[in-house]
């Protein structure tokens, strides 16, 4: 059984005083009361125990022999060890002088004998008390001293480090991101002076591209739009932005960003990293790679559909296999060269769309058409339904678009379920379009949902950069390269539209084609 606490007494009280008949007065009253009572008859004696363990409290008489109360209580005012110990001293001597000079050398309070007790215990339990309260209020002040020095010491290396990284860094506010302050490499990236940016925003100085929202009847910025995501995420790391600097140069940075508060104000700390270099190298590099492997991916592919046509000879059926899986696998390879080739083409600018009247009900169903046959063969049911509804847009890349989420949707599905895909008209670029729209709709809203094994949340925003998937073994298993999504975005992009995708792990996913109706591009 565990023990009973045990009970602790209420304070250390010490008591000097030469008339024995005191002490044991004065101790046998505070021991009843659950105090802890050490009496001495000279103050040299009260001198030692007090410094040896200091106690709660001193009740001090003042006519002592060789040494009386007023310099016993000196001497333990002058101790750093017994200096903040309370001292009451209890004396026959009456006078307002010897109270004064009681006070005068550090008591707190003076009871003339006789004296009642229930007087000496109040008086007790009241300094003892006020006391307790000074050691707290000296603890907190010492806690907040030493929080006040360590938080100047980290905000001293925050702003060493802050001014000399290499890396640009600004902070900015959640509410409206204005910058507050940005370091000498930022100012040094961004062509702008210290004075030209504080208060600023990212959008008012033209910083980035694709203002694509609206807050307060004003614009916001793709920065803005990213900044007010904090609250929620806490930190994002490694975005990729476009950023436009004072002379109209375009960068391509990464920005990492942490949610901080300063002064009670939740800020942004950004982070960036200036990769345009590399981004041009690595592109650089991409379509050299693709350009060169082509031709002989062309030749090998020739090579293996004269072999399959039987006019080198008849195969047996291990070489038809190894024909098979050759062949599947260059087809595989060439889709990954032809996709890179594609991308880079749309990102530098050399591919442009043709875009022209067409009808976003007709291109619904030539995506379904071009879809069925992969759809028959894996046991997946097609649902469509079209809205007839003119758009200006390139036909070709939009069908494109479509056939690959369409794609991607009967891949990941399983034998025996459906996918769907819709088409409403909207006045918002939100997902909230539905029925009963007035009149005028804005945007066309065209949804492809699957029931297959969903995407995780971690991986909902990175499945659009390019050679992202959501397990790597699928371009193994299921054929893909990794670019498809990329460039379905890039596709949008260039019609001044929103992608994204909503899912549910092991229910499905939802991907959202929002594009603008004539008039609004």
């Amino acid at each position: 059984m565990p023990k009973e606490p045990l009970n602790l007494p209420k304070a250390d009280i010490l008591v000097i005083d030469d008339t024995p008949e005191n002490l044991n007065l004065l101790s046998a009253m505070l021991t009843e009361q659950g105090y802890k009572v050490r009496s001495v008859t000279k103050g040299s004696t009260g001198l030692r125990g007090a410094n040896a363990v200091p106690p709660d409290l001193i009740l001090l008489d003042v006519n002592m022999p060789e040494m009386n109360g007023y310099e016993v209580c000196q001497h333990l005012k002058a101790s750093d060890r017994t200096r903040e110990i309370p001292v009451i001293f209890i004396s026959a001597l009456g006078d307002v002088l010897d109270k004064v000079k009681a006070f005068a050398v550090g008591g707190v309070d003076y009871i003339t004998k006789p004296f009642q007790l229930e007087e000496v215990l109040a008086r007790i339990e009241n300094h003892l008390t006020i006391w307790r309260l000074q050691q707290q209020l000296q603890a907190q002040n010492e806690r907040l001293q030493q929080e006040i020095s360590e938080r100047t010491k980290a905000e001293e290396k925050f702003a060493k480090v802050f001014r000399s990284s290499p890396n640009p860094i600004a902070i900015a506010t959640i509410s409206e991101a204005r910058f507050i302050d940005v370091n000498p490499s930022f100012l040094k990236m961004s062509g702008y002076s210290l004075e030209e940016v504080i208060g600023d925003t990212a959008n008012e100085l033209n910083l980035g591209k694709n203002t694509t929202a609206m807050s307060n009847d004003k614009p916001l910025g793709v920065y803005a739009q990213t900044i007010q995501l904090l609250p929620e995420t806490g930190s994002l790391y490694n975005l990729e932005f476009e950023f436009s600097t004072k002379s109209g140069e375009l960068k391509t940075i990464l920005i990492s960003l942490e949610l901080i508060d300063l002064g009670g104000v939740p800020c942004a700390l950004l982070i960036a990293n200036d990769i345009t270099e590399r981004k041009r190298l690595e592109n650089e590099f991409i379509s050299l790679v693709s350009h060169e492997l082509r031709t002989p991916l062309t030749s090998t592919m020739g090579a293996l559909d004269l072999l399959g046509s039987g006019q080198l000879g008849t195969l047996s059926e291990q070489g038809q296999k190894v024909l098979s899986i050759a062949t599947t696998n260059t087809e595989r390879l060439i889709r990954l060269v032809n996709d890179i080739l594609d991308l880079e083409r749309m990102k530098s600018g050399k591919i442009f769309t043709r875009k022209t009247k067409c009808n976003a009900a007709d291109l619904l169903i030539m995506a379904t058409e071009a879809m069925q046959a992969m759809a028959d063969k894996l046991q997946v049911r097609l649902i469509i339904n079209p809205v007839e509804v003119e758009l200006w847009a390139d036909p070709d890349r939009l069908l494109q678009t479509l056939i690959n989420l369409l794609s991607n949707a009967i891949k990941f599905s399983e034998p025996g379920d459906t996918v769907w895909i819709n088409a409403t008209l909207s006045e918002s670029r939100s997902v909230e379009s539905e029925e009963n729209q007035p009149s005028s709709p804005k945007y066309l809203l065209i949804t492809i949902q699957d029931e297959g094994r969903g995407i995780p949340e971690d991986k909902l925003q990175i499945i659009f950069e390019r050679f992202q998937q959501v397990d790597a073994s699928d371009s193994r298993n299921k054929g893909g390269t990794g670019l498809g999504l990329a460039i379905c975005r890039n596709i949008v992009q260039q019609h001044n539209g929103k992608i994204w995708v909503e899912s549910i792990l092991g229910k499905g996913s939802t991907f959202y084609v929002l594009l603008p109706l004539p008039g609004l591009q």
